[in-house]
């Protein structure tokens, strides 16, 4: 049996899983050895490693003076690599090593001994009359602030072009925290084997630059002993379970989405269910208060609309067994009658229910009452003030994926924990980083448009985990297609192309 699909959510890929993986600082360094052990020399991974960055350096720059900054390990390493087969193909090379060149030891200390030029000691003195910087300083693994002299000469780099060699020095390969004495802007950064959570969260992410990951030789068959829990999300993972149209489809079984409407935020419910009918559901029905019910009719003319004038009422539509995913909080309100008592009988259903936006806020006094309600397959779908209400123990860390984590392992919950860098995390521990969304995301009413989006999915059969991840995926994607000046309510009608494109993307 695989045992890496034993362990990922239902309906995600684990051959595809494999390949998007990322990796934190201890499970890349377990993969190294892994290598070494089953024959690999470690010196010929530094030397892959090392040749990769300068093959990207020589395809990109003209020959010139390039500054090579190397700190005391592997990272250092594999800047004199580089510093060899750029001088050997007519850079005027100039190594800073931070430490003694007679103190390094194991690979980095065989690959400084097989450079010939010039090493000096790190400083910002290197930087002189270079016009291209490489950053092999600290890696990934780095977990402590930068002072003295690496701090001051990183500094000093300001906006000359900069290579990294696998992460940017100062960042965090597990959070994408950027360290004390560590900002560097790189142009690109280079990577191996797989990347790492920091190059896809925030601020780390915006660091990197252009990311490349090189091939270097290690086996992908490491990665079943490593057992990757981490993913960057790509419709490789969940495209072949995405709901299909059929000719023997009907409303009912292509999904059947019930979106718990308001009484004056009326905008959010209408985003949400346009979403969930253009992702496609085959029907929508919106639970609206009495008094708003002719302003439903008016705005969403292929919905149903189910007038409702009490909890009770709201509850005899949840007893409707089609149903195939709820949304309440667009739009809910926290302070309407009713509102917590609405969430609690969705959850109560123990039915796939998406809970957003208001259905959070409701709960900030308790949010272990919403935790204990949660019975069946849940989706929370905070942004980070929300988050804040239901988690605050959990709001500063400086680790997204974590705080994710940790969040979905005491809800019982998928969280889907949103931002330019969207964490989407299963009880489990299984996670993934949506690396897709454009910044023209960040508007009004953009959530209630995913809400929707991952409903229709979750109603015409995907798991949530899933469907959480496609729909991230495909609400980024449906952003970028308009680009600059979008409005939440560009969004549903640009879903379907989206959808369709994304069915196509199954090789990675």
């Amino acid at each position: 049996m695989d045992i890496l699909q034993t362990i990922l959510p239902d309906s995600l890929d684990a051959d595809a899983w494999r390949d998007c993986c990322l990796l934190r600082v201890g499970e890349m360094a377990r993969a190294d050895r892994l290598a070494i052990d089953g024959g690999v020399q470690g010196y010929a991974l530094m030397r892959a490693a090392g040749a990769a960055v300068a093959r990207t350096i020589i395809d990109r720059y003209d020959p010139g003076t390039v500054a090579i900054l190397c700190g005391p390990g592997n990272n250092g390493g594999d800047g004199f690599v580089v510093a060899s087969l750029l001088a050997e193909r007519g850079w005027t090379v100039r190594v800073g090593l931070l430490g003694d060149r007679d103190a390094l030891t194991g690979d980095a200390a065989l690959a400084a001994g097989d450079y010939t030029g010039p090493c000096d000691p790190l400083g910002p003195n290197i930087l002189a009359d270079a016009t291209l910087v490489v950053d092999a300083v600290f890696g990934a693994g780095l977990n402590r602030d930068i002072g003295g002299a690496a701090a001051d000469t990183l500094a000093a780099i300001g906006d000359m072009p900069v290579i990294a060699i696998d992460m940017p020095s100062g960042v965090s390969g597990d959070s994408g925290e950027i360290l004390a004495g560590g900002l560097v802007q790189a142009t690109a950064t280079i990577s191996f084997f797989r990347g790492k959570a920091g190059h896809w969260l925030l601020p780390g992410r915006m660091a990197c630059g252009e990311l490349v990951i090189a091939d270097i030789g290690i086996p992908d068959t490491v990665l079943d002993t490593v057992d990757p829990m981490l993913a960057l999300n790509h419709p490789a993972l969940w495209a072949k379970a995405l709901p299909r149209v059929t000719p023997t489809s009907h409303k009912y079984n292509r999904g059947y989405v019930l979106v718990a409407g308001g009484a004056e935020l009326l905008g959010a419910a209408f985003l949400a269910t346009r979403a969930a009918q253009r992702a496609g559901a085959g029907i929508v029905t919106v639970a609206a208060p009495i008094q708003q019910g002719p302003l439903y009719r008016l705005a969403l003319e292929s919905a149903v609309i189910r007038s409702i004038k009490d909890t009770r009422a709201f509850i005899e539509i949840l007893e409707d067994t089609r149903i195939g995913c709820t949304v309440i909080g667009p739009g809910l309100g926290v302070i309407a009658a009713g509102s917590h008592e609405k969430v609690l009988a969705v959850l109560r259903e123990g039915r796939p229910a998406i809970i957003d936006a208001d259905a959070l806020v409701l709960f900030e006094s308790s949010p272990q009452t919403l935790f204990d309600a949660i019975k069946g397959p849940v989706l929370l779908t905070p942004h980070d003030g929300e988050f804040r209400r239901l988690f605050p123990d959990l709001a500063d860390m400086p680790n997204k994926l974590e705080r994710a984590r940790q969040a979905a392992a005491r809800s019982g919950a998928t969280i889907l924990l949103k931002g330019y860098d969207t964490v989407i995390a299963d009880p489990s521990g299984c996670a993934v980083i949506n690396g897709n969304a454009p910044a023209n995301l960040a508007t009004a009413g953009a959530g209630d448009v995913l809400a929707g989006t991952i409903a229709a999915f979750i109603a015409g059969g995907m798991p949530v985990f899933a469907a959480a991840c496609a729909g991230a995926y495909v609400h980024g994607a449906a952003a970028a297609a308009f680009g600059p000046g979008l409005i939440a309510s560009d969004l549903p009608s640009l879903l379907p192309a989206a959808i369709e494109k994304v069915r196509s993307q199954t090789v990675i």
